[in-house]
């Protein structure tokens, strides 16, 4: 769905705010789109196999939507991964290959064990028919929004290719006279994981520019880029750019996220209002802008990430202490309810 939070986005400083929520999708995450499309070209071309390597979502994407067909599925993920998503794939039944290394690390290998056995590949930024399922992120936005289009879209990036799908979806719509412009497409990285953003502003040709990935939101942990030059090339293209955001302002974003729209994202998934926060406070956008945030990923895939903002006190079992306790989260919510932004 496309949600508007037109008051919200006025208490921002901005004409609308927008949230296209993937987290309702059938295994949880924005990464459905583009393997629907990976099992039917894996039908197509007649493999009886299909392998991925992933931080978790794309993982938990393939195991779930291939589990009903007769392909054998492969999974190579960082042993590291959310132990939700990870379960995810056992339960799915999937063969889970857990490398004790990094995504890169379980990535490179993933290629070389699926060449050499003739499996065919679901990874980003190698088959080019993921960026067709994802683009449809960008058209559904479309659709939803009457065909306004946003002034701008915010993107969390890890390997670059959904943001590449994003401009990609816009760009396709222009073309054939859908839609009568193309969203300037921001992308923000984790601070822990910038890659993509240290190689866009190197400038063309966009070298890349592989870091040691450590962040919060694993779903875009990610040292080494596969799409880094698309991505570039595209969100410059667009008249957008990147920025970077702290674990810590991820974390805050996941809990002001949720009490502020009720959407429950994961660390990766609340990203995009990280960064949308931050050029607020900058005073980069005006006050006729509406602004669309890409929430990626259900908040449900890595609990763990939030635990840290779980404050359970136990409460004696009598009525003055359950009083003094509402008594108190009254004058809070009073307080939280009326502020600003």
């Amino acid at each position: 769905p496309l949600y508007s939070f037109k008051d919200l986005g006025k208490r921002f400083g901005l004409g609308d705010l927008l949230v296209k929520y993937d987290g309702g999708n059938p295994t949880g995450s924005y990464k459905d789109r583009a393997t629907v499309v990976a099992i039917a070209k894996a039908y197509e071309k007649g493999f009886d196999t299909i392998y991925c390597a992933s931080t978790g979502n794309a993982a938990s994407s393939l195991a779930g939507l291939s589990a009903p067909t007769d392909l054998k599925t492969y999974i190579f993920l960082p042993a590291k991964a959310p132990i939700a998503k990870i379960s995810q794939l056992f339960v799915y039944g999937a063969c889970v290959i857990a490398i004790d290394g990094s995504y890169d690390t379980a990535f490179d290998i993933s290629m070389r064990i699926g060449e050499e056995k003739g499996w065919y590949s679901r990874n980003s930024a190698i088959n080019p028919y993921l960026l067709e399922g994802k683009k449809t992120g960008a058209m559904e936005i479309a659709v939803q929004n009457d065909w306004k289009v946003p002034d701008f879209v915010m993107v969390g990036v890890g390997d670059g290719t959904v943001i590449s799908s994003i401009y990609k979806g816009f760009f396709d719509l222009y073309m054939i006279g859908l839609v009568d412009r193309i969203p300037r497409i921001i992308g923000v990285q984790a601070e822990g994981a910038d890659a993509v953003k240290r190689a866009f502003e190197g400038g063309e040709p966009f070298k890349p520019h592989d870091v040691i990935a450590e962040t919060v939101a694993d779903s875009i942990s990610v040292g080494k880029p596969r799409d880094v030059i698309k991505a570039c090339k595209y969100v410059k293209r667009s008249g957008g750019f990147f920025i970077t955001v702290s674990d810590e302002e991820i974390l805050l974003s996941v809990k002001e996220l949720a009490e502020k729209t009720g959407i429950f994202a994961e660390p990766a998934g609340a990203v995009p209002y990280a960064g949308m926060k931050k050029l607020v406070e900058r005073g980069f956008f005006k006050k006729e802008d509406t602004v669309c945030l890409m929430v990626t990923g259900n908040g449900l895939k890595d609990i763990k990430a939030v635990e840290k903002l779980v404050d359970l006190k136990p409460v004696k079992p009598d009525l003055e202490s359950v009083r003094e306790v509402i008594e108190g989260e009254d004058k809070f919510q009073d307080q939280w309810k009326g502020n600003e932004c």
